[in-house]
């Protein structure tokens, strides 16, 4: 096969594995250098460059120049080493280009293994560039299978096969196979700077800020800030946002015309209810607003230096500030970072319900 076969193999190879001809040939270069390097006793002096653009492919052997031959596979004298470059010296390194007998004949007996190991690498490749683009954003993917005993779903976005574990699923969510879902890329895993799989998920307080970076046209633009977002997935949101306008209410940004912007979030989550809180730099304002909406009488902070703070409510008030099971405080201490007591403004009747949770992006 001489280059032109060779590159046009390459572009096809490419286009059919949907990676770019460019990291195909950076990974059957690796390959290469693998395979010839077994040849040459694992000595550390092959190289490969395959230049995709001029469609030149250079294999060589980097010796070292040298007075006195201590290993005939990595040094070379002086007056050898001038046949390859005028200017070589001792102490210095030359370029040898590898032996092409050689080279054909380990590719008669390798070449489809190296033409294996080269895609896999590039596949490895792009799969870990993809990843590494997405980390901390929204993806839309295909659900391929659902596992029947683990619930576990298989799904695909931009040609990367994943699996969306079930505890990452929103509870009570029935996922059919061929329907499009959104995703949170929450966290990448891998060695030596290759992103091997990803942690999924449509639980993460993530996916709603990404939403409501998505269909909130201010927060896009940063007219509207997103400062802390607390999350019981499936149930219950709660999500503080600031103006860093005067001219906009970030609020009713976030909310849309007739609630539209915020409905369609809540459509994409399942019916999961959105509480949108207006963020205070003043711990007592933000806390009153975080608990809402129960109508908050006094909020004291902690003088002890904790970040804690006792809050008192209407009688009538106290189920809805703490909510069912605890949720509204446990939400509200998870949006604020304080933890909260809060009571009645009777002092016959005390519920003390204490959360301490933060999130930050």
């Amino acid at each position: 096969m001489n280059n032109a076969e060779f590159f046009a193999a390459i572009k096809m190879l490419a286009k059919e594995k949907g990676i770019t001809p460019e990291s195909l040939c950076e990974g059957i270069q690796r390959a290469i250098v693998t395979v010839v390097k077994k040849d040459m006793n694992g000595k550390d002096i092959v190289f490969c460059e395959i230049d995709y653009e001029k469609q030149k492919i250079k294999i060589f052997l980097r010796k070292n120049v040298v007075e006195v031959i201590e290993d005939p596979d990595t040094d070379i004298l002086p007056a050898e080493a001038k046949a390859y470059d005028p200017d070589a010296e001792a102490g210095g390194t030359v370029d040898i280009p590898f032996d092409t007998d050689t080279f054909s004949r380990i590719a008669a007996e390798k070449g489809k293994h190296v033409l294996r190991q080269g895609i896999g690498e590039a596949e490895k490749e792009s799969r870990s560039q993809k990843l590494l683009s997405k980390k901390q954003e929204i993806v839309t993917a295909r659900i391929l299978k659902i596992d029947s005993r683990t619930g576990n779903a298989i799904i695909e976005f931009d040609g990367i096969e994943e699996t969306l574990p079930k505890s990452e699923q929103l509870p009570g969510e029935f996922l059919r196979e061929g329907e499009l879902v959104k995703v949170f890329i929450a966290d990448l895993k891998g060695v030596d700077g290759k992103v091997s799989k990803a942690t999924v998920s449509r639980t993460h307080p993530g996916l709603v800020k990404r939403l409501f970076e998505t269909e909130v046209p201010e927060i896009f633009e940063g007219s509207v800030e997103i400062k802390a977002v607390s999350r019981e997935a499936g149930s219950r949101t709660k999500i503080a946002v600031i103006s860093n306008e005067e001219n906009v209410e970030p609020v009713g940004a976030c909310i849309g015309p007739r609630g539209a912007r915020v409905n369609k979030i809540v459509d994409l989550l399942g019916g999961e209810k959105i509480d949108i809180i207006r963020y205070s730099e003043v711990p007592e304002d933000f806390i009153a607003e975080a608990l809402k909406p129960a109508d908050v009488i006094k909020v004291e902070l902690s003088e002890t230096g904790e970040k804690s703070c006792t809050v008192t409510v209407p009688e009538n008030q106290l189920s809805l500030a703490i909510g069912n099971k605890g949720q509204n405080v446990r939400l509200a201490a998870k949006l604020t970072g304080y933890k909260i007591d809060i009571k009645a403004d009777t002092t016959r009747q005390q519920e003390t319900s204490s959360f301490d949770y933060s999130i930050k992006f």
